[in-house]
């Protein structure tokens, strides 16, 4: 497997996002509304990830915790704190490759999280109407 490179960059932002709320900040500073519009993070983008997307990835590497405590305690390490791989290797007692696989394995750990939680808001969305065939648009009288 290899690494997602959208993911690598939320998980920077997200980062970024973590350290300066757990040193008295509150996230990123506040941006221009126009700045907080939704970015699609599935594909490379040069605009800034908002608090929102932060937080969404927040609540993506928490959900790491149940079930793939490994993958959630090396992307701590080694985004929050900010470790390097053999830093990262021996405070887990693994080897490097391992941390390695384990980057790979969250990254798409992740990513099916974003998938899943794409799908479900899709299956909340009402359906569109269907349009009859062969049926003429009605315009409203004037």
């Amino acid at each position: 497997m290899a690494r997602i490179e959208w993911i690598q960059l939320r998980l920077k932002n997200w980062a970024l996002w973590k350290v300066a709320g757990n040193s008295g900040g509150l996230g990123f500073r506040s941006q221009a509304a126009f700045l907080a519009m939704h970015v699609d993070c599935n594909r490379d983008s040069p605009l800034p990830i908002d608090d929102i997307d932060a937080e969404k990835m927040d609540r993506a590497v928490e959900s790491l915790k149940l079930g793939k405590g490994h993958l959630h305690k090396t992307l701590q390490l080694h985004y929050i704190k900010g470790l390097g791989l053999k830093d990262v290797a021996l405070q887990m007692g693994r080897a490097i490759s391992t941390i390695k696989a384990n980057l790979d394995q969250a990254d798409h750990a992740l990513q099916e999280w974003f998938n899943a939680q794409d799908e479900a808001r899709q299956r909340q969305r009402p359906p569109a109407p269907a349009a009859t065939p062969g049926a003429k648009l009605q315009r409203s009288p004037k």
